[in-house]
This record gives structure tokens, C-alpha cells and sequence, in this order.
């Protein structure tokens, strides 16, 4: 968060754990049980999707979706091209999580799906090894999701 978006306060946080339970909840729902308007409701949520604190999807398992190959890459990185590399990897469509990591070899860590074996060589291992600054990319592969939650709250939330 940046020192110039407001804090989060209670209410911002009953709202996000509203949303963690039921990502369909409508504001009128959120507006009764946090016992503010429902017009209140609707700028707060603007504010917390604009400002990238949650982001509302419908959250997919691609294996059942139809994607063979799901999984985490770990690419290790040249420290003065991380910045860079992380732009080329904004690009690649299949990567859909990517964070920059401390560990052994400082570099980035991506989560990625692919239709075939031929699509994640194509779309993924060959683009992201032509990277200038890239050393090395570990890839491992996703068998079976054994817990996949995100109602986890917020660091203020109490309980």
C-alpha cells in the first residue's frame, strides 16, 4: 500500500471478508450487515479495487478447466535485469501470478497454465529463456489442488 492510500479500517475489513465468503454478495447485503449505506458501500469498494487492495474475479481450478499443464516457475535472475525481465513476463498471457522473491537466487516466481506441452514451451519456457538477464527457470508441476482458500481475512480483522 502506499503511504498516500488511506489505511484500512474496520469496516473496509468486514467488507473484504465479506467478499473472501461470497465474492457474489451485493452491496445491499454488505451495506446490512456492516450497518452503513449502501452508497457508502459502492465508493469504499471503488476505492479498495482502484487503489489494488482486492480484486473481484471468479476464482477457476484449470485443471478442470481443461488446462493439462498448470504450474509454478521459479526463474532465477541476473539482479540488474529483475526489473526488466518483470516487464517481459507482465506480457506473457499464460503466467497469471507473478511476484518477485528473496530465497536462495533472488529472482521471480510465476504461476502459469497451458493447454498442451507444446503451448507451455512456445508461450512460456521459450519466451521467458530468450530474456536477457534471465540465469535459469526451475518449473514445477501443479498434480492436483489440495487447498485452495482466499477467505483468510485481513491482517487488521480480529479473531
Amino acid at each position: 500500500m502506499k503511504k498516500a492510500d488511506k489505511p484500512l479500517d474496520r469496516t473496509d475489513c468486514e467488507i473484504i471478508s465479506l467478499l473472501q465468503q461470497d465474492g457474489r454478495i451485493s452491496n445491499i447485503d454488505i451495506a446490512k450487515k456492516t450497518n452503513i449505506s449502501e452508497g457508502t458501500v459502492r465508493s469504499r469498494l471503488s476505492r479498495l479495487i482502484k487503489n489494488e487492495i482486492i480484486q473481484i474475479v471468479a476464482v477457476s481450478n484449470p485443471i478442470k478447466l481443461g488446462f493439462t499443464i498448470v504450474g509454478h516457475l521459479r526463474i532465477h535472475t541476473e539482479p540488474a535485469f529483475t526489473d526488466e525481465i518483470a516487464r517481459h513476463l507482465k506480457t506473457i498471457d499464460r503466467l497469471w501470478f507473478i511476484v518477485a522473491t528473496t530465497g536462495g537466487n533472488t529472482g521471480i516466481d510465476a504461476e502459469f497454465i497451458a493447454k498442451d506441452l507444446e503451448e507451455f514451451n512456445e508461450a512460456i519456457l521459450d519466451k521467458i529463456n530468450r530474456i536477457k538477464g534471465v540465469i535459469k527457470v526451475e518449473t514445477t508441476l501443479t498434480l492436483e489442488f489440495l487447498k485452495r482458500k482466499y477467505d483468510w481475512g485481513t491482517a487488521n480483522s480480529e479473531g
